[in-house]
């Protein structure tokens, strides 16, 4: 195909919601809504690649909003871009209560597609021609960023599952106590169906969205047997199509609680496919696995919680730390794709006010630290990742284990113009303005991220010795505006809203370093490595910064 590109046109479905179309607390049935999601999504892929395309994956799904009978839904979908042989296509999903005309979003997805060759003639898919629109632009570029984020999803999922292993022997993931009633293994389901002439698409294959909606069906029941009611789909963490299936298969849906998060509960299915004879032989295929988040609606529009679950086998125990491993990957995917400008969160700098903007900047960091429910990431005998999210906001902590004295690691952790001697993230830091010796102004240039434009901050660095034994040395950060550093153009002006460090002794010469970090947009892309598990940065410069520490001679060119 030639390399002229095609004009982006939306494809709209409105559907006026039924009783067919609804489950029996007359709301519509998550597994039909997918289904409508996939043939909308599919209609617009093939409205741009000019032949048959098939789905590989659905990205994971956040449902807001209950669909009930009587509303209307509307569901758009486009192609935000198409790369060489597939291409994404955005999914949006909108409902409106007909008398009083609300709008309101259920969801938003992302499916890729993969153009289905004839015979064995090979599809070129053409580029988008974007029509300048701000909206268009955003989608197309923050596309690729998901792509990369599928590439690196099951190397990261690796990773951590070994990492989480590593914190298990360490106690830090008991096992559970035993409780029979409790074991997952009491909600395994099988459920078979066989494909008819109805359950086909268009080219004669299982119709991707009745795989979803089968899969939704067992996935409920399985949450349904640990929780004794009827549960609510909150969530998919990614359909996974690795195979076809077509009229006249088998296809056994298997489904499982593997974990249990206080008020969610995550529900494995795995699809396998049967010909007549490999029905025959015992010999599946694996076509289709996803996993399902479930919540309970309580009567005030809260979440009630779930019972704590354990795991009986090795199988059950991998499961068990997998759904951990997944809840830690769909929170980077939504702070990595979801991330919004929170708008400028820098207090000016005013030397006459600067008791009440030190006092405000060391207070922030200490209610940060006191924080309860952290949830350890990766551990190690010097240098411990914890993150703590609480719906929007997410916070990291590094705990560092250094064998100097406290009071040493205060001295030179305060002095902002020392960081680029252990973190390879700063460029260069300056001292802008000092108030007496606990509140000085730096500003500092960071290195670029994936390519773009440097970032620089202008931070207030607030410090404080301890009032009494046993209480933390403590170096609060967080950004300000000052006039004399205006924004540069080579640079993108970045905020922090509050960070810093806590120092507590433990001996005469050995310490307890402890980072903090409210990340923020301008923060999030030196972390987002981390956080997704593809990168180890947080812990490499954990241990440059020990290292530092622990020199016993330190020799400046400041």
């Amino acid at each position: 195909m030639g390399s002229q590109g095609c004009v982006v046109l939306k494809v709209q479905m409105c559907q006026s919601i039924l009783p067919c179309h609804a489950n029996h607390q007359g709301e519509l049935s998550a597994g039909q809504l997918l289904k409508w999601m996939d043939t909308i999504a599919c209609l617009a892929a093939e409205r741009h690649a000019g032949t048959a395309c098939v789905t590989a994956s659905m990205d994971d799904i956040q449902f807001e909003e209950t669909v009930r009978v009587g509303q209307v839904i509307n569901i758009q979908a486009r192609v935000n871009r198409a790369f060489t042989t597939s291409m994404e296509v955005g999914i949006y999903v909108t409902v409106q209560e007909v008398l009083s005309r609300v709008m309101k979003r259920v969801c938003v997805a992302f499916s890729t597609f993969v153009a289905k060759p004839r015979g064995t003639q090979k599809v070129t898919l053409k580029p988008l021609d974007l029509q300048d629109s701000v909206e268009e632009m955003l989608e197309h570029s923050l596309a690729s960023e998901r792509r990369r984020l599928r590439l690196y999803n099951e190397d990261a999922f690796t990773s951590l599952m070994s990492d989480y292993y590593n914190l298990q022997e360490k106690g830090l993931w008991n096992k559970k106590a035993i409780i029979p009633n409790l074991s997952t293994e009491l909600t395994r389901l099988e459920s078979i169906e066989l494909v008819l002439p109805p359950h086909a698409n268009h080219h004669g294959n299982t119709f991707g969205g009745q795989i979803m909606a089968w899969m939704e069906n067992v996935a409920t029941v399985a949450a349904s047997r640990l929780c004794g009611c009827y549960p609510s789909l909150g969530a998919v963490d990614m359909f996974r199509f690795r195979g076809p299936s077509s009229v006249g298969d088998r296809l056994m849906f298997k489904a499982m609680v593997n974990n249990a998060f206080q008020t969610s509960v995550e529900v494995g299915v795995r699809v396998e496919a049967y010909n007549c004879m490999e029905w025959k032989e015992g010999t599946p295929r694996h076509i289709n696995s996803a996993f399902m988040i479930y919540y309970l609606p309580g009567s005030n529009g809260d979440r009630r919680t779930f019972p704590d679950v354990t795991y009986t086998t090795h199988d059950g125990e991998r499961r068990f730390l997998g759904a951990i491993v997944r809840k830690r990957i769909r929170m980077a995917r939504k702070h990595i794709l979801y991330s919004r400008d929170e708008g400028s969160i820098s207090v000016p700098w005013d030397r006459n006010n600067k008791v009440y903007l030190g006092y405000n900047n060391v207070a922030a960091l200490t209610v940060l630290a006191g924080k309860q429910g952290w949830e350890a990431n990766t551990i190690n005998e010097r240098v411990g990742i914890y993150v703590h999210e609480e719906e929007d906001s997410l916070c990291i902590r590094v705990v560092m284990e250094v064998k100097t004295s406290a009071f040493h690691a205060f001295s030179h952790l305060s002095d902002l113009r020392l960081r680029p001697c252990w973190d390879e993230n700063y460029l260069s830091c300056k001292e802008v303005e000092k108030a007496e010796e606990e509140e000085t102004v730096y500003h500092v240039k960071c290195a670029a991220i994936n390519g773009g434009k440097c970032r620089d901050f202008v931070f207030l660095l607030s410090k404080r010795q301890p009032c009494k034994y046993g209480d933390p040395y403590v170096i609060a950060i967080r950004s300000v505006t000052v006039a004399t550093v205006p924004h540069e153009e080579n640079s993108i002006r970045s905020e922090a809203k509050c960070a810093g460090f806590l120092i507590h002794r433990k001996g005469q010469s050995t310490c307890k370093v402890s980072y903090y970090n409210q990340v923020t947009s301008g923060v999030l892309p030196y972390i987002e490595g981390n956080l997704a598990g593809w990168s180890k940065s947080m812990e490499d410069t954990a241990m440059s910064c020990i290292s530092f520490l622990e020199q016993d001679l330190l020799t400046t060119v400041f």
